[in-house]
């Protein structure tokens, strides 16, 4: 079963704006690069940095807890770990989120955004070593049949932009739900190699627009109503490493 790469993204700190690549380096066992560096917790999350795991997606400024955060528009140059926030109405923000000040400067223009739609106080933490703030415990990059979700449209009868589901691949060229039942096989991407690891269960994060920041349309429900189920895309695991680009053709057993 064969499709090929119509587009990459990463999300530097969770929960924000995706940002368009036109390529990417995998490394096996590693997560999809500059992927949920940091978080930004609303209120103590728990997380240790000592001795970093899985925190629940539910304790960070997340457009699952607060939309809002959709308003944010990012953007993360990783030469030089500038992160850069803009907003309809606010001043726009860049700073070093590798450094103390650069942190407590988006803090202070993140809750300005959010005011009381956060619980606060807010804190950006950074994921050590390998660690990333991802949803699943073992789900390193995520990919999205294209197809499957123009048929979710034709059924609801509307749009649904496909960044609602936040993955790092999107690929075009599979059946729709094709995915779903490829659990364990393997997958060539561009140049690396990958196991399918398990389909994505879908939560309200999605029922975010991304572009108006308005909650507008229960995906999850029209999932099940419609399906069954309440999965879109599949987790994949990197077991040897590669180029991914634009275009690269993405090979399923």
């Amino acid at each position: 079963m064969h499709a090929r790469i119509a587009s990459l993204y990463r999300h530097p700190v969770k929960g924000f704006t995706p940002e368009r690549l036109a390529g990417a380096e995998l490394v096996a066992g590693r997560c999809f690069p500059c992927d949920r560096l940091y978080a930004v917790e609303d209120g103590p999350s728990g997380f240790d940095p000592e001795a970093p795991g899985h925190i629940s997606k539910m304790r960070f400024t997340v457009l699952a807890k607060i939309p809002a955060v959709a308003k944010a528009r990012t953007a993360y140059d990783e030469a030089s770990g500038v992160f850069s926030a803009r907003a309809e109405g606010r001043p726009d923000f860049a700073g070093d989120l590798r450094g103390a000040d650069g942190r407590r400067g988006f803090e202070a223009w993140l809750a300005g955004l959010l005011g009381d739609e956060a619980q606060g106080p807010l804190r950006v933490v950074e994921g050590p070593g390998d660690h990333r703030f991802m949803d699943s415990r073992s789900g390193y990059v995520s990919i999205v049949n294209l197809a499957s979700v123009r048929d979710l449209e034709a059924r609801l009868g509307r749009p649904v932009d496909p960044l609602r589901f936040r993955a790092n691949l999107y690929v075009e060229g599979w059946p729709a739900w094709a995915e779903n039942d490829r659990t364990g096989r393997a997958m060539r991407v561009g140049e690396a190699r990958a196991e399918v690891l398990k389909p994505i269960v879908r939560c309200a994060a999605t029922h975010v627009d991304p572009v108006t920041a308005e909650r507008d349309i229960e995906i999850v429900k029209a999932l099940f109503d419609h399906y069954g189920h309440m999965l879109c895309g599949v987790y994949l695991r990197v077991d040897e490493g590669g180029a991914v680009r634009e275009g690269d053709e993405v090979s399923l057993a």
